[in-house]
């Protein structure tokens, strides 16, 4: 049966990494603590817009992937792995056929030794897809390019139409897989050139310097250099928000995505989720962005009775486009009833399973007014949240 994933992201981890000296295929080699493949599967599993994530393995190499995936393993996107064939475009192949019954209509195709991929890369290669049956992220060549006989030059070539091509590389599923159908048994350095062969017209887009690809030794440790300064150059932003709805007759109310059973509803254009309504409005915040009412007026019909989650989801959207992260939650709810206690780990799953970060990042706690004032006379609840957002320097 066909699930709801429309982009689906394939990690090509299957192959043996020998250049890249002793120590094991290169994808399950520690930096800065981390396997290279849990740095990778991370980038696209907390990225909104990836709605899957899987992983093609070595056959001999289950079990070494369990070990460096390890938290990651009970990710919600993560699918379980599948083995790969003698040559990566065979993994590729046997990735894209796993996920026929998904049906997505888009896949991004990944090295596992590329742990650099941001945010903001992934999201211009899934947009492109928008009006191209394919798109890839590359970088124009700079240096001068000469070919060579051994090591004699032959003749400089032209670089103004040349570029590095990176991945991610995505594609329009079924037309990428129809390709990799028919190419089979005719070896292809990449994702694009199967297409390219199929006659599928591929868009270039902005890839990164960063997005290296870790083929050599000596690699790591400008693997570990570009890590350091990414931890350096993040800068975290708080932003607050606050938002009170009034009581009118019904029988329950929803407080940060979860129903409870109330003599009451909560009054309001959409589903009045205050909670909810003051989180966005505290990530909005964080990166100047204003409110909720900036995004969707209430004036506007479209959103009357629209879940909360909708504007929750489009502020942590607006942080990933911007290559940022939301690293901490804090949601304070204020009113004498109903009482928020028994529900408060509900309400901070929900949450996390909209943010996509883990509930532990996610704080909700409820406080009375000791009877005073119009939560004190049971006239409404009130909600105040806090964000922390990590987004790179100058971003």
């Amino acid at each position: 049966m066909a699930r709801n994933r429309k982009t689906i992201a394939i990690i090509v981890a299957a192959g043996r990494g020998a250049r890249a000296g002793a120590g094991g295929p290169k994808q399950y080699r520690n930096l800065a603590g981390k396997a290279v493949i849990a740095w990778t599967a991370k980038a696209f599993l907390d990225h909104p817009a990836i709605d899957a994530a899987r992983v093609i393995v070595h056959r001999d190499d289950h079990d070494e992937y369990e070990r460096a995936m390890g938290a990651l393993l009970a990710h919600e996107k993560l699918l379980s792995p599948v083995t790969g064939g003698a040559e990566r475009q065979d993994s590729v192949r046997l990735g894209l056929e796993s996920i026929t019954d998904d049906a997505p209509a888009r896949v991004l195709i990944h090295d596992a030794a590329r742990p650099f991929v941001d945010a903001a890369t992934i999201v211009r290669v899934i947009e492109s897809l928008d009006d191209s049956d394919g798109a890839i992220a590359a970088l124009p060549v700079h240096d001068t390019i000469k070919r060579a006989a051994g090591a004699t030059v032959e003749t400089t070539v032209p670089r103004d139409a040349l570029w590095r091509a990176q991945t991610p590389q995505g594609f329009r599923f079924d037309k990428i897989l129809a390709a990799h159908r028919a190419a089979e048994g005719n070896v292809l350095t990449d994702d694009a050139a199967v297409a390219e062969a199929a006659g599928i017209q591929v868009k270039l887009v902005a890839g990164s310097p960063d997005n290296m690809k870790i083929t050599q030794a000596e690699d790591f440790g400008m693997a570990e250099l570009i890590l350091g300064r990414k931890n350096a150059t993040m800068e975290y932003c708080a932003g607050h928000g606050f938002d009170v709805h009034a009581f009118e007759d019904g029988n329950a109310v929803i407080i940060c995505g979860v129903e409870i059973p109330h003599e009451k509803k909560l009054k309001g254009h959409s589903d009045a989720d205050v909670g909810m309504h003051a989180l966005t409005d505290a990530i909005f915040g964080a990166i100047g962005e204003g409110d909720i009412g900036d995004h969707f007026p209430p004036s506007d019909p479209q959103w009357k009775g629209a879940p909360s989650r909708v504007f929750l989801e489009k502020a942590r959207d607006r942080v990933a486009d911007r290559g940022g992260r939301i690293t901490h939650c804090d949601v304070t709810l204020m009113c004498e009833a109903p009482k928020i206690g028994p529900h408060r780990n509900a309400m901070r799953n929900a949450l996390a399973e909209i943010l996509k970060i883990d509930a532990a990042r996610i704080s909700v706690k409820a406080t009375t007014t000791e009877q005073l004032g119009f939560t004190g006379r049971r006239e409404g609840i009130a909600a105040m949240a806090t964000a922390t957002i990590a987004l790179p320097a100058g971003a």
